[in-house]
Parts: C-alpha cells; sequence; structure tokens
C-alpha cells in the first residue's frame, strides 16, 4: 500500500477546510436567523422598554449576551423574561428557535386561552406562564407537549376540568397548577406522573369534593404535595405511607375528617406536617416513627387528647405547632431536650401543669408561645440562653413567680406577653431597654416596682395596668419617643403628669385612670395629634379642663371623671366627635356646650352639681330653672310677667305661622336644633331655604333633600327632611339611626352630619354640601348621555369607599353596618372625593365578627346579600357583597340589577367568569384605555371576590382596601411577589400579585 502524497495532503486539507467554512457560514446564518426572529418577538408584544436591547447586530452572536437569552453552541435554548411587563399572546414564530428547550414569561401581562402555538416547539421541557391573565381551560391534547419536564400554570384564571391528558407527559417532575379556578374533579391520571417530585394544586376551592385520590399512591417520587384548599373530605388514608418520598405534605383548608393516620409518621422522609384549619377530629397519634420530621403543624382543628410524649425523640424537629386545638395534660418534658426546636406554639389548648423548665436550654429557640391555657408553676429559666428568643407569649395562664432574670439580657426579643397570670416581683432592668423590643404586655399581675427612666428605641406598646406599679411618670418619659399604646390602669403611680408626657408624637392611647395622680393637665396637651384615647378618670386631678384638648384631632374616647377639675366645661370641647365621653364626677359649673346638649350623652356629666343644660335629654337640670325662694314680691311679679309676654308670643308666633307658612308644613311647630360640631347658621336660615321648591334637589322614600345657601353667596348645605306621617315608627329609627350614627363618628370619607332639627312634623338633618351629588347620578349620565367618568376617577371613588366602609368595620366600637351601600349613597365633592352617607338602616354589632338578627329585610335590590335577604342575618359581610357590586358597576357600567334580563349584576358577573368569558369583554368600553387595563381587569375580579355566595369566602374590607391600595395601583405599578410566595386572599393579601385569581 503506498504511501497518501503530498497533493493527497493538500486536496484533503482543502475539503475539511471548505467543509469548515461552510459549516461557519451556516451557523452564522443561523445565528442571524435567530436574531431577527428575537427582534420580531419584541416588535409583537409592541417593543416593551425591558428588551429595548434586543437590536439587530452585524454580530451574528450578540443575541447570546443579551441577560434574558441562553445559547447552547450560538444557538437559543432558553428565554427568562418574567416581569417583563409584555402583554399580548404568545406568537407562533417563538417555535422559529427550534433548540429552544426553556420559556419563562412569569409575571406578566399575557391573555387569552392557553398557547398551543407552543405545540410546535419540538424540544420544550420547561414551561412557565405563571401570573399571568390566562383563561379557559387546559387544552385536552396537552401531552403533545411531550417533552416536558416542568410545567407551571399557577395563579392564572384558568376553568373547568384539570384534563387527563396530563397524565400523559410522563417525564413531568413538577406540575404547578395552584390557583386557579379549575370547577370539574380532580383526574386520577395524574397518578401515572411515575417521575413527579413536585404538585401543586392548592387553592383551587372550585373544585368538586373528592376523597384523597387514591391513584396519588403510586406518585412513590413525589417529594411535595401542596393540596390546601381543593375541596378535600373524608379522612386522610393509610396508603399515604406508600408515597414514600413525600417531605412536604400540606392538605390545610379543606374538610378532611377522622384521626390523623399513624401512617403520616412511617413517612421516614417527611420534614413538615400541614393540617391546620381542617375538621380533624380524634387524638394525635402515640406511634411516631418519623426520624427526618423537621415540622409538625396540626392548628386550627379539633384534636383531643395529650401532647404524645413520643415528640420528645424527634431528634430533628425544629417546630411544633399545635394552636387552637383542644390538646390537655401536660406539655411532655422530653420536648424542651430537644436541640433543634426553634419554634413551640402550643397556645388556645387546654393544657395544664407545669411547663418544661429545659425550654431554650439546648436549642436556640425563637418562637414561645403558650397563651390561653391552663399552666401552672413557672416560666421557664432558660428561655433565652441562646440568644435567638424573639418572643414570649404565655398570657392567660395561671402563671405564678418572677419573670425569668435571663430575660434582662435578651437583646434579640421583640414581644413579651405575660398579661393575666399571677406574676409577681419586678421587671428585670434589662428588659426595658432590650434592643429590638417593641411590645411589653405584663398588665393584670402582681408586679411591683417603679417605671424606669429609659426603654427600648422601638417600644411601641407598654401595657402594665392592673399591677402594683408606683410612683412617679419620671421626666425622661420624652425619651420614648416611638410610644404608641401606653396602658398603666390602676397601679398606684402618684404625683403629677409630667409636661414632658406631651413630647409623644406616636401617642395614640393613654390609659392612667385609676391611680393616685394629682395636680392639673399639662398645658402642652395640644402636641398629642395623634392621641385617640384618653382615660385620666379615678384620680386627683384639679384645675380647669384646658381648651386645647378639643383640638385634638383624632380623639374619640375622652374620660376625665372621677377627679376634681373645676370651672365650666371649655366650649372648645364640642369639636370633638367623641363615641366615649365622660366628665362626671367632678366639680364643673354653668352650662355645657350645646354639642352634648342630646341623649347620646345623657349619662356624661353626671355628679357635676353646678353643671346645667338646656334640654332634658342629658341628666342635668335646666339652666335657669333653679328658683330662689327669698326672691321679693316686685321681682317675681316681673318673672311672671315675663312668662305672660313669652306664652302671648308664642300664641300669636303660633297663628302667623299656622296661616303663612300651613302650606309648605315648614314651620308649623317649635324647632329643636342640636348641633354636632360648629355651625354659622341658624335654625331660620334653613328653614327659609326649605321653603323654595328650588332648592329640592332630590326625593326619596321617607323624604326630600335640598340645597341651602345660607349666607346668600354660594355656601351651600344639603338639608335631608323626614316626614312624620306616613311610616312614623320607621321614619323615626331611621332617623335615629342615622343621628347615633353619625354624631359618633368622624371620617373623611364619610359625609359629616352637621346638625339635626327637630319639630312634630318633620326632622331634618343638614350635612356638608356634595358639589358633585351621587356616584349612581354620574354612572346614569353615562348610561344615558356622552358624559363619562373616567376611570381614574372610578377608581379614586373605589379606593375612598373603601376606606369608609374599613374605618365603620374596624375602627368603630362598636362596628357599624352600613345596610344600604349602593352607588346613590356615595356622594361626590368638588374634587370628586367619596364620601358615603345615608345612615338611615345603620345597625352598630354588640360585637364585632357577632352577626345580629333583624325582623325585617331593608335595602335595595342588587345590591342586598343573599344570606341577609335568606335569614335576615347581618355582619359586616353583608357591607361587603355590596361594595362588590359597586366595584361590578364601575368596571362594567351595568346597572346593579340588570346583570341581564333574567340576573342580577352581581349573578351575571358570576356566571360570566366561571363560564370562562373574557373579562375584556365585560369591561365598560368607554372608559377601557390600554393603560387601564390591568386595574380594571383587577377590580373586576375584586367585585367578583366581594360577591361570593357564601359570607366566609368573602374578603373583610380591610383586605379589600388592602387589595385596592397594594395590589391594583396605577397602571404601570406591579407588587411582585419577591418570596415567590403564595397565599389565599383571606391572608395576607400584601403579597399576592396582582394577578387577583377569585
Amino acid at each position: 500500500m503506498s504511501k497518501p502524497t503530498a497533493a493527497f495532503f493538500k486536496i484533503h486539507f482543502n475539503a475539511v477546510f471548505l467543509v469548515f467554512l461552510l459549516s461557519h457560514a451556516s451557523s452564522q446564518f443561523h445565528g442571524a436567523q435567530e436574531q431577527a426572529i428575537l427582534v420580531k418577538l419584541k416588535q409583537y408584544w409592541q417593543n416593551p422598554s425591558s428588551i429595548s436591547h434586543w437590536i439587530l447586530s452585524s454580530n451574528s452572536t450578540d443575541h447570546c449576551s443579551w441577560p434574558e437569552v441562553t445559547c447552547l453552541n450560538n444557538s437559543v435554548t432558553e428565554l427568562n423574561l418574567p416581569n417583563k411587563s409584555i402583554s399580548g399572546t404568545i406568537p407562533s414564530l417563538i417555535c422559529e428557535l427550534q433548540n429552544l428547550t426553556s420559556i419563562d414569561l412569569n409575571y406578566n401581562n399575557i391573555m387569552g386561552e392557553f398557547p398551543k402555538t407552543l405545540y410546535n416547539c419540538s424540544k420544550l421541557e420547561n414551561l412557565d406562564l405563571s401570573q399571568n391573565y390566562y383563561i379557559g381551560t387546559i387544552p385536552d391534547d396537552i401531552d403533545k407537549l411531550g417533552r416536558l419536564r416542568y410545567l407551571n400554570l399557577m395563579v392564572n384564571n384558568f376553568s373547568g376540568e384539570v384534563p387527563a391528558a396530563i397524565g400523559s407527559l410522563q417525564d413531568l417532575s413538577t406540575l404547578l397548577l395552584v390557583k386557579n379556578q379549575f370547577n370539574g374533579s380532580l383526574p386520577h391520571e395524574i397518578g401515572n406522573l411515575s417521575k413527579l417530585e413536585i404538585l401543586g394544586l392548592a387553592y383551587n376551592s372550585e373544585l368538586k369534593q373528592s376523597k384523597f385520590p387514591s391513584s396519588f399512591k403510586n406518585l412513590t417520587k413525589l417529594k411535595t404535595l401542596w393540596m390546601s384548599g381543593t375541596n378535600l373530605i373524608g379522612e386522610i388514608p393509610d396508603f399515604i405511607a406508600d408515597m414514600t418520598a413525600l417531605e412536604q405534605l400540606d392538605l390545610s383548608c379543606n374538610r378532611l375528617t377522622g384521626e390523623i393516620p399513624n401512617a403520616l409518621f412511617l413517612l421516614k422522609n417527611l420534614k413538615g406536617i400541614h393540617l391546620f384549619d381542617n375538621k380533624l377530629f380524634g387524638e394525635i397519634p402515640q406511634v411516631i416513627r418519623a426520624s427526618n420530621l423537621t415540622a409538625i403543624d396540626l392548628s386550627q382543628n379539633h384534636l383531643t387528647g395529650r401532647i404524645p410524649s413520643d415528640v420528645g425523640k424527634l431528634e430533628k424537629l425544629s417546630s411544633l405547632v399545635l394552636f387552637y386545638n383542644k390538646l390537655s395534660g401536660e406539655i411532655p418534658e422530653s420536648i424542651g431536650q430537644i436541640s433543634t426546636l426553634e419554634d413551640v406554639r402550643l397556645f388556645g389548648n387546654r393544657l395544664s401543669g407545669t411547663l418544661p423548665q429545659d425550654f431554650g436550654r439546648y436549642s436556640k429557640l425563637e418562637i414561645f408561645e403558650v397563651c390561653s391555657n391552663r399552666l401552672t408553676g413557672t416560666l421557664p429559666t432558660h428561655l433565652c440562653d441562646r440568644g435567638k428568643l424573639l418572643g414570649v407569649v404565655a398570657c392567660d395562664n395561671n402563671l405564678k413567680g418572677e419573670l425569668p432574670r435571663s430575660l434582662g439580657n435578651c437583646n434579640s426579643l421583640l414581644r413579651v406577653d405575660v398579661s393575666r397570670n399571677g406574676l409577681t416581683g419586678s421587671i428585670p432592668s434589662g428588659l426595658w431597654t432590650s434592643l429590638n423590643l417593641s411590645m411589653l404586655m405584663i398588665s393584670d399581675n402582681m408586679f411591683t416596682g417603679e417605671l424606669p427612666r429609659k426603654v427600648s428605641d422601638n417600644l411601641s406598646r407598654l401595657e402594665i395596668s392592673n399591677n402594683r406599679f408606683s410612683g412617679e411618670i419620671p421626666i425622661e418619659v420624652k425619651l420614648w419617643r416611638n410610644l404608641d399604646v401606653f396602658y398603666a390602669s390602676n397601679n398606684f403611680f402618684n404625683g403629677t403628669i409630667p409636661r414632658e408626657l406631651t413630647a409623644l408624637p406616636s401617642l395614640s392611647t393613654l390609659l392612667l385612670d385609676q391611680n393616685q395622680l394629682h395636680g392639673s393637665l399639662p398645658s402642652d396637651i395640644i402636641s398629642w395629634k395623634s392621641l385617640r384615647t384618653l382615660n385620666l378618670s379615678k384620680n386627683q386631678l384639679s384645675g380647669q379642663i384646658p381648651e386645647a384638648i378639643g383640638f385634638l384631632p383624632n380623639l374619640n374616647q375622652l374620660d376625665l371623671s372621677g377627679n376634681q377639675f373645676s370651672g365650666q366645661i371649655p366650649s372648645q370641647l364640642g369639636l370633638l366627635w367623641c363615641t366615649d365621653f365622660n366628665l362626671s364626677s367632678n366639680r364643673l359649673t354653668g352650662n355645657i356646650p350645646k354639642e352634648f346638649e342630646n341623649g347620646a350623652y345623657s349619662n356624661s356629666f353626671l355628679n357635676n352639681p353646678g353643671l346645667c343644660a338646656s334640654t332634658a335629654k342629658v341628666k342635668l337640670h335646666i339652666c335657669g330653672s333653679q328658683r330662689n325662694s327669698n326672691l321679693s314680691y316686685p321681682r317675681d311679679l316681673i318673672w311672671i310677667s315675663s312668662i305672660a309676654v313669652f306664652v302671648l308670643c308664642l300664641l300669636v308666633s303660633f297663628f302667623v305661622t299656622k296661616f303663612c307658612w300651613k302650606r309648605n308644613h315648614v314651620l308649623d311647630s317649635r324647632w329643636e336644633l342640636v348641633a354636632f360640631q360648629m355651625v354659622n347658621f341658624t335654625t331660620k336660615d334653613i328653614l327659609l331655604g326649605l321653603k323654595d321648591e328650588k332648592n329640592k334637589i332630590g326625593a326619596g322614600g321617607s323624604g326630600e333633600v335640598y340645597r341651602v345657601d345660607i349666607s346668600g353667596h354660594g355656601d351651600f348645605i344639603a338639608v335631608k327632611r323626614i316626614r312624620n306621617k306616613k311610616r312614623p315608627e320607621r321614619e323615626l329609627e331611621e332617623f335615629q339611626a342615622e343621628v347615633m350614627t353619625l354624631s359618633g363618628i368622624k371620617h373623611s370619607n364619610i359625609v359629616k352630619l352637621m346638625c339635626c332639627m327637630s319639630s312634630e312634623d318633620s326632622k331634618l338633618l343638614v350635612y356638608e354640601y356634595m358639589e358633585n351629588g351621587s356616584l349612581y347620578l354620574w354612572l346614569n349620565k353615562h348610561r344615558t348621555s356622552s358624559i363619562i367618568l373616567d376611570w381614574p376617577k372610578r377608581f379614586g371613588i373605589a379606593v375612598g369607599a373603601a376606606q369608609g366602609l374599613c374605618y365603620m368595620h374596624h375602627d368603630c366600637s362598636p362596628p357599624i353596618i352600613h345596610r344600604d351601600m349602593k352607588s346613590s349613597n356615595i356622594l361626590l365633592d368638588s374634587k370628586f372625593n367619596a364620601k358615603i352617607a345615608d345612615f338611615g338602616l345603620a345597625k352598630m354589632l354588640i360585637k364585632q365578627g357577632k352577626p345580629a338578627t333583624i325582623s325585617t329585610v331593608a335595602g335595595s335590590f342588587g345590591y342586598i346579600a343573599p344570606e341577609y335577604a335568606h335569614t335576615r342575618t347581618i355582619d359586616e359581610k353583608i357591607d361587603v357583597y355590596s361594595f362588590g357590586v359597586i366595584l361590578l358597576e364601575l368596571t362594567t357600567g351595568r346597572k346593579p340589577n340588570r346583570g341581564d334580563e333574567h340576573r342580577s349584576l352581581a349573578e351575571w358577573a358570576q356566571h360570566y367568569y366561571e363560564e370562562g368569558h373574557s373579562i375584556l369583554d365585560a369591561l365598560d368600553g368607554d372608559v377601557k384605555e390600554a393603560c387601564h387595563l390591568n386595574q380594571m381587569c383587577n377590580a373586576f375580579k375584586l367585585g367578583l371576590y366581594c360577591t361570593r355566595a357564601l359570607p366566609s369566602l368573602r374578603p373583610s374590607m380591610r383586605t379589600v382596601l388592602k387589595i385596592l391600595l397594594q395590589n391594583c395601583h396605577p397602571p404601570d405599578y406591579r407588587c411582585k411577589n419577591t418570596e415567590n410566595e403564595y397565599h389565599d386572599l383571606d391572608h395576607l393579601p400584601q403579597k399576592l400579585t396582582c394577578a387577583i385569581s377569585v
């Protein structure tokens, strides 16, 4: 065989070089082609600024350096585009990137149905479309994406059935369908996914009721199973032990019953059990063999019996959470000896006996909460030995002895609550000044000692009432700059109230009642701008009541009773809007301010012999009614003559009035005016305004509304006249409800009641005038003409109304239920700020969270919550329902009683959404602009959330307001969930994406 010649090598080299050149040219062509595809993608998505750097380049590989693009051998394999403000849909050209294996479009504004265009991405393995606005069903042929390993569709609006075809994606290791709108059954075919390691189906509460799927026992590689809120019923099956790889199991917020099976504790790899908020009954099993178990959470069930002693054998346990059950017996001593234990929450049970003294000795304990049990003995002495303790909550027990001295050297502490025990001794000096301490609550014990000169700079809440503290309030109190709440009732404090106490800018509540304080009140009391509650009763305070109290802008509870205050009550106190007001048992003299001359304050001035009033509604003698028995005859005669003249004048006035005003029935009897704030008009000013029918601006079932110019120069007020003729009992009830409600509350989003007037035939309510009328009028104008209330104004109105309702439900004591929330009862001032009006049906709850029952249903059709109509039971959730209807009105432009020809707006919207229709098509086309679509969609979905049929599924108004303010902010704002956590809207909505899933 001859050797290759030089010519042969030359020919071979040239051939190889030619192949190389051709390959290089092909690679360059392919790179340029992919770069062009990416630029077309950007243009299709309307050039979002987040990928503005996607620009064609002469270098065919430049796109591989773009941060959103991953290449392998200069070919695109991954697109990572989370939170890039991409809107629209996914075009088919994306699959022209022939080597694409991964697409991440999480947290964008992509709409429409599941993109079947991705079926052409033949190599696709990872797909993340979570936190977008997808609707409709997951297609039945999704198994065409046969190479998928990772599929994340959570936090969208997919509905219908979870398709059985998902069970054919045999390579799938992660499947996340959390928080959608599925309303079918869980497919048993999921059990065919033999490689599945993570399965998330949580927060799909509309799924059909089902037992734990038996096919899931085949998921032998599954490590995480997240099925909270999936409408599971029945018992937890024993075959769960066949899922041998399980590490995290969450079946919370379902309707599971029965006992916790021993099989749970046979899972060797299990690191966490979460079964809270179910209806599990029975005892915690003694057999606990899960040696790797790191967390136990069985809270909020109906578990009985003892805490198993075998829990102490779990050498890796870091968290023991058993709160809100019916557990009894002692806490096993061995639990305190677990070296990994960090979190102990056992509150709200029936546990008894002494606390294990080893808590904190061997582990870095962070959370220790054993409140509301029947525990005795002392607190463990080693709680903060490792310096990691964040909180000690042991209130409502029968604990004795002193606080552990170690707490005085525990700078990690944030909160200490040992209220309502029998603890004694002094507070460890270091505890007062603990660096991070923000709440110290030790009321209702027998602690002694004096207040310290210095406290933690972070201390915001100090509760020491009902103890045996003594001494003076130190002048160094001015250094407690962050103090918000100070409860110090029923102790032995003496001396004066130092002027330095007024230097606390954040102070909202100050209780110093039932002490031995004396002297006058500080002159700088006006500094308490944040103060809402001031109770100084049952001391020995004296001098005059400072006028400055009347100028405290937020004060709504004032109690100065049981002291030695003297002199007249400052007229400035009439400026206050107090729900609780008590000046009883002092030495006050003179007339009480006219603002307090109504039945709401009938007991506010008792045991002040020198006080008088001009009305019998207050339990004081009438001013001028006490006659001196030594008056001379001439003076008696003058007095009698004066009375006679007065009576004659009344008679003349009566006949003149009857003759001149008979037609209008305005001055048909004597009028009584009760003012709730300083007013600059008289009864005559109002009555003259009612004479002119041109001033009438509205009428309803109980009377008319007038606009009255009290100065002649455009200084308007609104007057509602309630007749006493048709239904006197109901009119009187509504009048009293309006007065009782509005006279006691003060909020920028609630209409201001200035005064009320009453006569034999009529009653008048006088309000601030709202220049832009009601929301109903504007929406009605919009429906019948070209006058448009744009979306930014509508959104601002929704926020304002929510703020008013939130105040009524959560900040008033007792809470106030409006009962007739509707667009006509939302009034708008000159700047379109919303104020809630018409409290004629309002009801105050005796106790927050406790429903009340009424004899008749009242309200407006279309706004009435179903449970109110059927059971006559009312609580805050009926207002939430009505507010939800208002949101649907604002977003759709439809009338509340006319979603279509057969259903109310709320019923129509729920069905419309459940049937998978596009929200965009439901929005009011006259105000629908691209820059507002995200906000309008979310407001629509929030309206759906508020109008759920079951009251328990509706949010509180506090939650509604948080969602509006934090999750539905102006157009380009997105509150990204950086922690990658997703919560039900009933819990922590501030961490939820704007893509609200109802």
